[in-house]
């Protein structure tokens, strides 16, 4: 036996993706273990659709729990499905944890590979039981750790996000706060935590920590939560582009927020059934 798995990238957020049924889904931390096993930020089931859908997609984080929804590993999903044949048109409906998700889908005309895609990624709501959230509101937020006061909103865009207003990206302190602002206890599921700074009129530059998983280079749902609360702020306008570590993502808010970005296909690889599990 053997787990058959392809590893891609969307923005540098990187994801292992195997087809229903998958690996077991204990073995989703084993297989994310940059050290130990393949090494991914989270491992994607595509399943077969029902009900007027083409695919379904099942997401574990790197630390082997669940998650709703993922607006780069999606794209990398819709890659396998095309390159399954599952996708014979220009658009992917596919069912995650988070909702009903279409993927309108740009393929390289060369090769017929999917090289970008653009997400109906649902709406940003900022409704604080829809989040889950806790306090009495989702906006104008203030959270200390270690000295460090920071002001947001809580946001959610199918999963929930804490967006933080900083001076300086690049020089905030996102390993060393992002585990403890995961778990701030008004979030009873956990957040996803991003740092944020406008840039220009129409875009700004984002850095996240990632729950379940840590900091990564790029986070869909989150520069979609983050061009939210920016607009919300009048810093930004409704077409937003979101500079992340692994490259640009393009946010264009509005009842439905929609995710546009590249995908980059890494390899292949067959593992066999023992000798590289925990």
């Amino acid at each position: 036996m053997t787990v058959h798995l392809t590893k891609l990238h969307a923005t540098g957020n990187d994801f292992l993706v195997a087809l229903a049924p998958g690996p077991e889904p204990g073995l989703a931390a084993a297989l994310c273990d940059r050290h130990r096993g393949v090494g991914a930020d989270g491992l994607l089931v595509l399943g077969p659709g029902s009900d007027g859908s083409d695919a379904t997609m099942t997401l574990y984080n790197a630390d082997g729990s669940t998650a709703e929804m993922s607006g780069n590993g999606i794209r990398c999903l819709a890659w396998v499905a095309v390159n399954e044949g599952r996708a014979p048109g220009d658009e992917l409906v596919v069912d995650t944890g988070g909702g009903r998700r279409r993927v309108e889908l740009d393929r390289d005309p060369s090769t017929g590979q999917l090289r970008a895609a653009t997400v109906e990624m649902g709406p940003v709501t900022f409704d604080a039981a829809s989040i889950p959230f806790t306090g009495p509101s989702a906006l104008d937020l203030e959270v200390t750790y270690h000295g460090v006061t920071y002001h947001g909103d809580a946001a959610a865009v199918g999963n929930p996000h804490l967006v933080l207003l900083v001076d300086d990206v690049e020089r905030t302190r996102v390993t060393q706060h992002g585990p403890h602002l995961e778990h701030d206890p008004r979030f009873p599921e956990g957040t996803n935590v991003e740092f944020i700074a406008p840039t220009g009129p129409d875009s700004l530059r984002m850095r996240v920590w990632e729950r379940g998983v840590g900091e990564t280079l790029s986070c869909g749902t989150g520069a979609c939560a983050a061009a939210a609360v920016a607009h919300r702020r009048g810093l930004v306008g409704t077409d937003v582009t979101v500079h992340v570590l692994g490259g640009d993502l393009r946010v264009t808010l509005g009842e439905t927020v929609r995710l546009g970005g590249p995908v980059s296909h890494a390899f292949d690889v067959d593992l066999p059934d023992e000798g590289w599990r925990p």
